[in-house]
């Protein structure tokens, strides 16, 4: 299988296994990961996700050239359900996500990392979008999200260029968390899964859902969204528990519920 998806504690840690062809998403690879992120999509006892390359090399490669599939016009038109590896443009995940990233993200690599919550980077892995450099273009969420992450101006240097840059430059754009030895990742990717799991699963949930899904609102006009994360989270039990434990100084007990 092209990708690896295991589920505990919790966790779901999802995988590319193409190291041979540096994590680079062909058509089979992309069917399962659109596949794993529908099935998180219905789980009530995954709670975060860490995403990642096998290998050492890289996180993902972007699009296998050597299996084209659908070009140009066609691909642009056909039906991408939330976008590269099913997960860039994805609206409807309220599970965060952590990239794990491992090494060069780019193309549709980086556009998963863009539409991933949280980011964390070995020191040498770079990220950039080269479709211009192969005549095509970045359609998955490159040219959409990156202007609206970071100041335009920015965005363009790097959109119609096709620059690849370190980590550490990511990072003081604001697209990468932590920057980090490759030594030290899983740890530090591991620190901010426990930190996820220290806040109830549904006010996590709720915080994703409103962050993602009122982007093009005014702040008067999220404000006033009532979606059904936040309603659930609001009438929770794990709402009362919460305000219980912090009174009698302990730890709470999430039911996600």
């Amino acid at each position: 299988m092209s990708v690896s998806f295991t589920v505990a504690d919790h966790v779901a840690r999802v995988t590319i296994d193409r190291p041979e062809a540096l994590n680079a998403v062909n058509t089979a690879t992309e069917a399962e990961l659109r596949r794993i992120w529908d099935e998180v999509e219905t789980r009530s006892d995954i709670r975060v996700v860490v995403l990642t390359g096998a290998g050492d090399r890289a996180f993902c490669a972007g699009a296998d050239l050597k299996d084209v599939g659908k070009e140009g016009v066609a691909y642009w038109a056909d039906n991408r359900p939330g976008g590269f590896g099913g997960l860039s443009l994805r609206t409807t995940l309220d599970v965060p996500v952590i990239a794990r990233v491992n090494g060069h993200a780019l193309g549709g690599g980086f556009e998963m990392v863009l539409g991933c919550d949280i980011v964390v980077a070995a020191e040498e892995a770079s990220m950039g979008l080269p479709e211009p450099r192969v005549g095509r273009l970045p359609l998955d969420g490159g040219m959409i999200l990156l202007p609206r992450m970071i100041p335009e101006k920015l965005a363009m240097g790097m959109l119609l260029t096709a620059r690849r840059l370190p980590a550490a430059e990511w990072a003081k754009l604001g697209l990468v968390n932590e920057v980090v030895p490759r030594a030290r990742l899983d740890e530090v990717v591991e620190r901010w899964v426990a930190d996820i799991l220290t806040c109830a699963p549904l006010s996590v949930r709720a915080i994703k859902q409103i962050v993602r899904r009122t982007r093009h609102m005014t702040p008067a006009e999220a404000q006033g969204q009532r979606l059904p994360a936040l309603v659930a989270a609001l009438e929770s039990e794990d709402g009362l528990e919460g305000v219980r434990a912090f009174q009698e100084k302990r730890k709470p007990v999430w039911k996600g519920r």
